[in-house]
């Protein structure tokens, strides 16, 4: 995958660290489900997709409200990884599809909501609103979310993206500030915004699940060759050496809703 305003163009395939995505990757605090719940994602019987799910962070953690959710992703590493999870889990409601955001393949108005954590901005969003648009029922729920790091307050988020950057100067994933939202043009005509929220949260990790975690960065594991990802991982270790466990490390989570407007 590529996108001229990422990475300098550069090709990344978050299916080469799908392995650490697995293990590391469920990391969102229970505030976030909470909100998305109060918002109307995941009642009883509803009907979601989510996009860009990776394996299936979000279908498991939203498993106990009783919505059917389908896991969709462009890489069939990560859904693979998703079916194992939920099987050790016994979470055999969960549906899974191999598909990109921008063509789903599934019929006209097929889902209550669709859900898109952490990937939105890797998609053509032009063509995924409207495929969005297009599998939602009326007056269906679109939700994007993100989580990132806070790197200008919390040093330890600083030091690590200046060590990416040094491994991959093209590296444009850094660098967050506090979010203002400014109404897309891709939801001109499809979508009418219900609500915006944004909060801060402090995350903890062990050095180790923090290591994991950077390592799914699309900075490190879906563009560095596995030599420099050991690299990565050798000197990152050594710099965090100086800091005790565990790390609590700043984040600020990003929610837009919006309501499907159809004709």
């Amino acid at each position: 995958m590529k996108r001229h305003t990422i990475d300098n163009g550069n090709e990344f395939d978050f299916g080469l660290s799908s392995d650490d995505y697995a293990r590391y990757r469920d990391i969102y605090p229970a505030e976030l489900y909470q909100a998305l719940i109060s918002m109307g994602i995941g009642r009883r019987g509803q009907q979601i997709l989510d996009l860009g799910s990776g394996p299936a962070v979000l279908p498991m953690n939203l498993y106990a409200t009783g919505a059917q959710i389908t896991a969709a992703d462009i890489s069939a590493q990560q859904i693979a990884h998703g079916r194992r999870l939920a099987g050790e889990r016994g979470m055999d409601g969960i549906a899974f599809r191999v598909c990109a955001a921008e063509d789903t393949g599934f019929p006209d108005n097929r889902f209550d909501a669709v859900t898109a954590v952490q990937c939105f901005h890797y998609f053509d969003a032009e063509r995924a609103a409207a495929e969005i648009h297009r599998v939602l029922k009326q007056n269906g729920l679109f939700c994007k979310v993100f989580m990132d790091w806070l790197p200008y307050e919390d040093e330890v988020i600083a030091e690590m993206e200046a060590l990416v950057k040094r491994y991959n100067p093209d590296w444009s994933g850094g660098g967050f500030r506090a979010y203002r939202y400014i109404p897309p043009d891709w939801a001109t005509g499809r979508f009418t915004i219900e609500s915006v929220c944004s909060f801060d949260v402090t995350l903890t990790f062990m050095k180790e699940a923090w290591i994991g975690r950077v390592k799914t960065c699309r900075g490190v594991g879906a563009t560095l060759s596995q030599s420099a990802v050991a690299d990565f991982e050798a000197e990152y270790r050594s710099l965090l050496e100086k800091y005790s466990e565990p790390l609590h490390l700043k984040h600020q989570i990003h929610i837009e809703l919006y309501r499907s407007a159809k004709c």
